[in-house]
C-alpha cells in the first residue's frame, strides 16, 4: 500500500500549510475573544482554492479527492480548529447542493460556497432530537404550488449567527414516521421570520453555536434539495465523509500541541538535563504520538476507501469516535507536560482542549458511532431499536 502523496497533493498541502501558519495561526487566541471568523480571511482561503475544494470545477472547485480535502482541513485546524469549520460545513453542504439542487439553484449558490462569499450551516439537530436525528418536529408545509412554509426550531447549529444560508431538514409528511417523511431545503438566512441566538459555550467561541427559529418562513418550492421525503438519506450519505474530516480537524489541533510539547521538553532543563531525558516526561508524549498516528490512519483510510468507491461507513464511525477522544487525551497530556505554565491561558493548549471537546459530542457521539460499527459487523442483531 502506497502511503505517499502525489505531486499535486503535496503542492496543495504545502499551500494550505503556508497560508494556515502565516495567516490563520497568529490570531488563533484572539478569535476566541472576538467570537467571529473574519470574512476577509474566509474569502482569502476561497481565492486560494481552500474552501469546498472537492466540489466540481464547473462550480469553481478544484475537483479534488477526499484524501486531499483531508490534507487541507488538517493543515487549517493545526492553525485554528475553529476556522476549519468553514471547510467542513461548506464542503458537506456544498456537496448536498451540487448533488441534489436543481441546476439553476446549484449554479446560483455553489460558486459562492466555494469562493467563501457564502458561509453554510447544517440544520438537522432539534431540541427533541440530537442522536435521534430522524425525530424531527420542524415542519415544512405546502402553500400553493410555488412555496413551502417553515415552522419550528433548530438547535446546536454551528455558525448559527454567522452563516448566510442553511441546508435545512424538515418534516414534509406527518403520516410517514421517522426518516421517510423528511425533506431538505436550501434556506437563505435573511428570509423574513428567522431569528437566531448564540449559546455561551465552553469552546469554539469563534464558530458560535446556537438556535435558529423559523416562524412562518416562506421559501420557494424549487429550493427543495432532491425529492420530497429523501432529505434524511441525503445527509446520512454525507456524514460518512464529514466524520473522517472531523477526525482530522481534531488531530490537526492535537498535532500542534504535540509539536509544541516536543520542542518544550527538548529545550527546558531540570536537574541539569533536558526534560526529554526523563522517561516520566517523554513516555507520555510517545504514547500520545502513537495514538495520534493510529487515529490519523483510520481517518485517511476512510477517505481513501471513499475515493475508491469502497464501503467506509464502519471506518467513518471509528474515525469519528476515536480521533476526538484521542485528541482530547493528547492535548490534555501536552498541557500537563508544560507544568504550571500549561494551566495558563497564555498557552494555547487549554483553548485547543476546549475546542476539541465539543466534537466528542457534535455530529455523532461516541456511543452512536460504536453502535454503527457494531451494526456494520453484526447486522440488525446489534440494533437496540426498530
Amino acid at each position: 500500500m502506497d502511503f505517499g502523496l502525489t505531486e499535486e497533493q503535496q503542492a496543495i498541502q504545502d499551500a494550505a500549510r503556508k497560508f494556515a501558519r502565516e495567516k490563520i495561526a497568529p490570531d488563533f487566541q484572539q478569535r476566541e475573544e472576538t467570537g467571529v471568523i473574519e470574512r476577509d480571511l474566509v474569502k482569502e482561503m476561497g481565492a486560494l482554492g481552500l474552501v469546498a475544494s472537492d466540489l466540481p470545477e464547473a462550480y469553481g472547485g478544484l475537483g479534488i479527492d477526499g484524501v486531499t480535502a483531508g490534507l487541507i482541513i488538517e493543515e487549517v485546524s493545526y492553525a485554528d480548529l475553529n476556522v476549519s469549520y468553514i471547510q467542513l460545513l461548506n464542503t458537506l453542504n456544498g456537496r448536498i447542493v451540487v448533488d441534489h439542487a436543481r441546476p439553476e439553484l446549484a449554479q446560483a449558490w455553489a460558486p459562492k460556497i466555494v469562493s467563501g462569499d457564502t458561509l453554510m450551516a447544517l440544520g438537522l439537530t432539534e431540541p427533541r432530537g440530537g442522536s435521534d436525528a430522524a425525530h424531527l418536529q420542524l415542519r415544512a408545509e405546502r402553500s400553493g404550488n410555488s412555496e413551502y412554509v417553515l415552522n419550528g426550531e433548530k438547535t446546536s447549529i454551528s455558525l448559527s449567527d454567522q452563516a448566510d444560508a442553511i441546508v435545512l431538514f424538515a418534516r414534509t409528511d406527518e403520516d410517514e414516521p421517522g426518516a421517510r417523511g423528511i425533506s431538505a431545503f436550501l434556506v437563505p438566512l435573511d428570509a423574513p421570520g428567522i431569528s437566531r441566538t448564540r449559546f455561551t459555550d465552553l469552546g469554539s467561541k469563534a464558530v458560535g453555536r446556537g438556535s435558529l427559529f423559523f416562524d412562518s418562513v416562506q421559501i420557494p418550492a424549487d429550493h427543495m434539495l432532491g425529492e420530497e421525503g429523501q432529505g434524511f438519506r441525503q445527509v446520512m450519505q454525507g456524514f460518512d465523509y464529514s466524520r473522517a474530516l472531523i477526525g482530522l480537524m481534531c488531530l490537526g489541533a492535537a498535532r500542534a500541541s504535540l509539536d509544541e510539547s516536543w520542542a518544550y521538553i527538548t529545550e527546558r532543563e531540570a536537574f541539569g538535563a533536558p526534560l526529554a531525558q526523563y522517561q516520566g516526561v517523554s513516555f507520555p508524549l510517545a504514547e500520545a504520538e502513537t495514538m495520534w498516528k493510529a487515529a490519523r490512519h483510520i481517518c485517511y483510510e476512510t477517505l481513501w476507501r471513499r475515493d475508491q468507491g469502497l464501503p467506509h461507513t464502519s471506518e467513518a464511525a471509528m474515525a469519528k469516535w476515536l480521533a476526538p477522544k484521542a485528541s482530547v487525551d493528547i492535548i490534555h497530556q501536552c498541557l500537563l507536560s508544560h507544568g504550571h505554565a500549561g494551566y495558563s491561558k497564555d498557552l494555547p493548549h487549554q483553548q485547543r482542549l476546549r475546542d476539541v471537546m465539543g466534537l466528542e459530542i457534535g455530529d455523532g457521539t461516541a456511543q452512536i458511532m460504536k453502535l454503527i460499527v457494531a451494526r456494520e459487523k453484526a447486522g440488525r442483531a446489534a440494533v437496540q431499536y426498530s
